[in-house]
């Protein structure tokens, strides 16, 4: 009799800001919105200069954050930031994609492993790049939507997909497709932040990728992989 347990495909996790993307796409969808007078200048840079610090930093208050940064979300109706949203996908977000990381993600898709981007960004900013990678499961941070209108309320819905909470709505993503991390022969999570150490942690294959200074010493450390996604000859 074959006991043998019946494994899904590999689990590949990827992380959005600053690994799949050699920037941050909710600094950037702020810098856009100020481009086009939506928000003002030297209140929405200063305001995004001090919570990308405290990010570097791992002292981020997200819930201060998600306050701050889903609040024109709310100004204006959903038509209009999905127009903006296609421009500052032109302007902002694909310069940031590098052949490597297409190539990286192409990867694990050709080998059939299940993929998803766990990021702390909204999933209003992130749902279009993550489709960008032919990926189709996001776990990010949901912006709250009245459910009459369809409008943003501008705060966040459930736990928002940081540190901790990644592995949260990591685990409710998995049960809803009746898996868990056994379903997996190995699981895979790249990520450049510090802030991700949790969900690093959980995986079998942990990959730093171009990362700050703190998970950089953790991965030597722990004789994890580290890699830049932003190197032209990979």
């Amino acid at each position: 009799m074959n006991l043998a347990p019946n494994l899904a495909p590999n689990l590949a996790l990827f992380d959005l800001d600053n690994t799949l993307l050699a920037g941050d796409s909710d600094f950037e969808w702020a810098r856009f919105l100020i481009s086009r007078g939506v928000v003002d200048r030297d209140v929405q840079e200063a305001r995004n200069l001090e919570f990308l610090q405290q990010y570097q930093a791992g002292t981020l208050d997200i819930q201060a954050f998600l306050a701050f940064q889903l609040q024109p979300l709310a100004r204006h109706p959903r038509r209009e930031l999905d127009a903006w949203h296609n421009e500052f996908m032109a302007e902002h977000i694909r310069p940031l994609i590098s052949p490597a990381a297409r190539r990286l993600v192409a990867g694990h898709l050709a080998n059939g492993d299940l993929c998803a981007v766990v990021t702390a960004t909204n999933s209003f900013v992130t749902g279009p790049i993550v489709r960008e990678f032919g990926i189709a499961h996001l776990i990010a941070t949901i912006p709250a939507v009245d459910a009459a209108s369809g409008a943003f309320t501008g705060a966040p819905a459930g736990t928002p997909a940081f540190q901790g909470g990644k592995i949260i709505r990591v685990e409710q993503w998995l049960a809803s497709l009746g898996l868990w991390w056994g379903s997996f022969a190995a699981s895979w999570f790249y990520s450049d932040s510090r802030n991700d150490l949790p969900l690093l942690g959980k995986v079998s294959r942990p990959v730093a990728v171009d990362p700050d200074e703190t998970l950089r010493a953790h991965a030597e450390k722990r004789q994890w992989p580290v890699l830049s996604l932003r190197d032209s000859s990979i």
